[in-house]
């Protein structure tokens, strides 16, 4: 419902300032009735004619009542006001901590959903809603080529894109990255396939390892299929991501020992488009060399990244450090609480 009502105030601008404002009135009218305006102006910081045409019109509703000893709540104000209670409350909070977010990156973009997908995984399809929104947004008519990295965030994803994102647009699903090794469920290829499938879009699939010696690496290259969907790649106008832990990513990798025991002493905290950082943002080590770079980025119009679980709270707040500006960061509360504590 939330993201609904942010739409709405695109056609119906201020309509959740007004939403809010009017809700703080019955909330605070609800804890100190009966309650005169003049000390309810003070309380809610705003102007005595500012108050009085907010609560002419929500007289008028039948939501409050005046008398001498000052305004009370009606019946239908008590309800009305009960019934929004946790429903604002959350919004409220929610839009904080976004705001916060937002200021704190440096003006990307933040949406943020209740709960900690740590502890539960139906958050996780909540940030999936919550990218096919944001999709629906942004991606223009006509042709558009969306590069995808692979996960178990990025399977979730997968699953909750809609037909409709396919109306006026041709759609194509291509592998940000080449596989590394992990469950065939949530490889790059597979989660393409399974975006073209729910959305009537193509896709294209890259059967080459991500991580390869500089003796492999310049052959594969030479080879036509291959060819194909890196310029496919490299001519993508959207990227959906995710960001991992450095530590956890490295092991999916596969790397040895001594290479996860040198990301841990440099301070590696994150990883994307295989590249490791530190809580500075700071590129430590870069793996990948097939695929989607990390300053490919910057040309693109749409960037999505999906990442949240509050074990996941250093690597975003370090990502978001070197991540583009026109990115928009899709995360849970339990991710944002532990960023903005730092």
């Amino acid at each position: 419902m939330k993201r609904e009502l942010e739409w709405i105030q695109t056609v119906v601008p201020d309509m959740i300032n007004v939403l809010s404002r009017r809700f703080l009135i019955l909330k605070s009218i609800r804890n100190d009735q009966p309650v005169g305006r003049r000390s309810l102006a003070a309380k809610l910081e705003l102007s005595e004619r500012a108050l009085r045409t907010e609560t002419d019109f929500l007289k008028e509703h039948g939501m409050i009542d005046s008398s001498k000893s000052g305004m009370s709540l009606t019946e239908d104000g008590v309800l009305i006001a009960s019934g929004l209670d946790e429903f604002m409350d959350q919004m409220l909070t929610l839009q904080a901590t976004e705001n916060k977010l937002t200021a704190l990156f440096g003006g990307s973009r933040c949406m943020v959903v209740p709960g900690d997908s740590d502890e539960d995984e139906s958050v996780t399809c909540s940030m999936g809603q919550t990218v096919n929104e944001i999709l629906q947004a942004l991606l223009p008519e006509g042709r558009n080529i969306i590069a995808v990295m692979g996960g178990t965030t990025m399977a979730a994803v997968a699953n909750s894109l809609d037909p409709k994102l396919s109306t006026g647009r041709d759609l194509m699903f291509v592998p940000a990255r080449g596989g590394i090794g992990e469950r065939v469920d949530v490889q790059a290829n597979n989660i393409c396939a399974q975006m073209a499938a729910r959305t009537n879009g193509q896709h294209r699939a890259l059967y080459v390892p991500e991580h390869v010696s500089e003796k492999t690496y310049e052959p594969l290259l030479r080879e036509p299929a291959v060819r194909e969907v890196i310029k496919l790649i490299k001519q993508s106008n959207a990227v959906i991501h995710s960001i991992g832990e450095a530590i956890p990513m490295a092991k999916r990798r596969s790397m040895s020992q001594t290479a996860i025991d040198s990301l841990k002493k440099q301070g590696a905290v994150g990883e994307a488009f295989g590249y490791f950082f530190n809580e500075k943002g700071e590129v430590i080590q870069k793996l990948s060399r097939i695929g989607l770079q990390l300053e490919d980025l910057a040309s693109m119009k749409c960037v999505v990244a999906v990442a949240g679980g509050r074990s996941k709270g250093h690597a975003i707040a370090a990502y978001m450090k070197i991540a583009p500006s026109q990115t928009y960061l899709i995360t849970d509360q339990g991710a944002a609480n532990m960023i903005l504590k730092g």
